[in-house]
């Protein structure tokens, strides 16, 4: 891979699995796997078996109907036509005719709570919306060393919850002040055990260029924002694990010649929607493709916080009510404070929407990584609709439906080195899977209709899910 910072190496001992480096940009790569959708096989012994299913398997754009598929503990030990492959005795019958099955989707930018905020029951309530909503594993965005034990739990299925990886705590302006601070905060959290480094803005140049050099040292990587200081430029050459939000793309996009230097502050650059060159659009996506760098977009919390609309109306959606009223109160202000600023008016607001639209479409036709992810919980961002909304929002952009979802399933393998062992559904693989009641590749809202979900091989039918979700409802 073109990123010095290799994932596989460090993340490699986590769940103890097999791992093959899928390398090069999101799709470029194919499974390993020997058995694939649509082979005639057979299982001596299965745990699960979903009978008369049609498999999306997300190796590539196809629907392959009136399928059997065997679980055998959290495997998925064989799939084949339904009247040519047997059902072990003892396995329990999931009668999917008319429904569809496809991989898990992973949210690639989630917050986990610490426990301080809102208490270890938020923790849970949270991880719990992850997994009821068909969202298999999370990456942690904000890590806290609560997190490492929750971590072996969840990989373990000691707890209902996603798979994790975790960032560390925050390293920022503030927590990494210096190049010394810069160099203890890296070789402390890669002893603790974290995944990778979760950079936040405000780092001086110098911090950042000390951190760049001793994470590679280490065998530790970064991502997240694009300090000020670094740029989008030096981001790409440092070879950042992934970019969140489009951070630093703004700024990369301004029309040569101009001076935005003075420019204040602005939520990820909108302010500088009247001086982007979109020109520059292709170039810096094929840029990012070249430097192996993928992006996380999270689209749809960039568009629930700056597009015109009703806080009021917005805390009404049904979602909300799963989550605590203080955490939606604070939403509503913060939403309200956007469109009381005059520096995101509705036209610079949809002017910045359309520009980013058009960037995550130049970044995916380039070959470039995008990974799946919405920044749940945050502004009206409730963890499992949120990616639902991402979905949409990718789609939005220009992807087609199964492009979108690639991005939450086939790409995460891919991006964690992982690819022969999860992300598409085939023989072999680790059985993270949805049972829908609508084909995905049609509408990418039909992700959100699960008659169920499987995590690592457990089964958590529909009326399971609804029971957990009966029981998170704060009104």
């Amino acid at each position: 891979m073109p990123n010095s910072h290799s994932v596989t190496t460090r993340l490699a001992p986590l769940l103890g699995l097999a791992l093959v480096v899928a390398g090069g940009a999101a799709c470029s790569g194919a499974s390993d796997a020997e058995e694939s959708a649509g082979a005639t096989v057979a299982a001596d012994s299965a745990d699960y078996a979903f009978v008369g299913v049609s498999v999306v398997p997300m190796d590539e754009e196809r629907v392959v109907p009136d399928q059997t598929v065997l679980v055998l503990g959290d495997r998925i030990v064989a799939i084949g036509n339904a009247d040519e492959v047997d059902v072990p005795e003892g396995a329990e019958l999931i009668d999917a005719q008319g429904q569809y099955l496809m991989p898990g989707l992973a949210e690639m930018h989630a917050h986990i709570p610490s426990g301080q905020a809102g208490g270890p029951d938020f923790t849970e309530r949270v991880l719990l919306l992850y997994l009821a909503n068909g969202i298999t594993t999370i990456r942690g965005m904000l890590g806290a060393p609560v997190h490492l034990e929750l971590r072996t739990q969840a990989n373990r299925g000691e707890v209902l919850s996603p798979r994790i990886y975790t960032s560390g705590p925050s390293i920022n302006g503030n927590s990494i002040p210096s190049a010394d601070s810069a160099r203890r905060a890296v070789r402390h959290q890669k002893l603790a055990g974290y995944d990778f480094l979760k950079i936040h803005p405000g780092l001086s140049r110098e911090a950042f260029e000390t951190l760049d050099g001793v994470a590679d040292s280490a065998g530790i990587g970064f991502a997240g924002h694009v300090p000020a200081d670094v740029g989008l430029e030096r981001a790409l050459e440092a070879g950042y694990l992934s970019i969140d939000h489009l951070d630093g793309y703004s700024e990369a996009l301004v029309r040569d010649g101009m001076d935005v230097s003075e420019m204040p502050p602005s939520f990820f650059g909108a302010n500088l929607v009247g001086f982007m060159d979109e020109a520059k659009l292709e170039p810096l996506a094929e840029a990012t493709r070249e430097a192996g760098v993928w992006n996380v977009p999270t689209q749809s919390l960039i568009e629930s916080i700056i597009l015109p609309g009703d806080p009021q109306e917005m805390a009404a959606r049904p979602e909300m009510a799963y989550m605590p009223p203080e955490v939606v109160a604070n939403w509503v202000e913060a939403k309200q404070g956007f469109l009381d600023n005059e520096d995101y008016s509705p036209d610079v607001a949809r002017r910045y929407v359309e520009i980013r639209r058009k960037l995550i479409k130049a970044l995916n036709d380039a070959g470039a990584g995008l990974l799946l992810g919405s920044d749940a919980p945050q502004v009206f961002q409730v963890p499992g609709w949120s990616m639902r909304a991402e979905l949409v929002s990718l789609v939005a952009a220009g992807l087609t439906p199964y492009e979108a979802l690639t991005t939450g399933t086939r790409n995460i393998a891919a991006y964690f080195g992982e690819l022969s062992e999860w992300g598409t559904l085939e023989t072999g693989k680790v059985a993270d899977l949805l049972l829908l009641d609508a084909n995905p590749l049609e509408d990418v809202g039909n992700v959100g209709l699960l008659s169920g979900v499987m995590t690592r091989g457990r089964w958590v039918p529909r009326a399971e899910l609804d029971e957990i979700l009966e029981g998170l409802k704060t009104e």
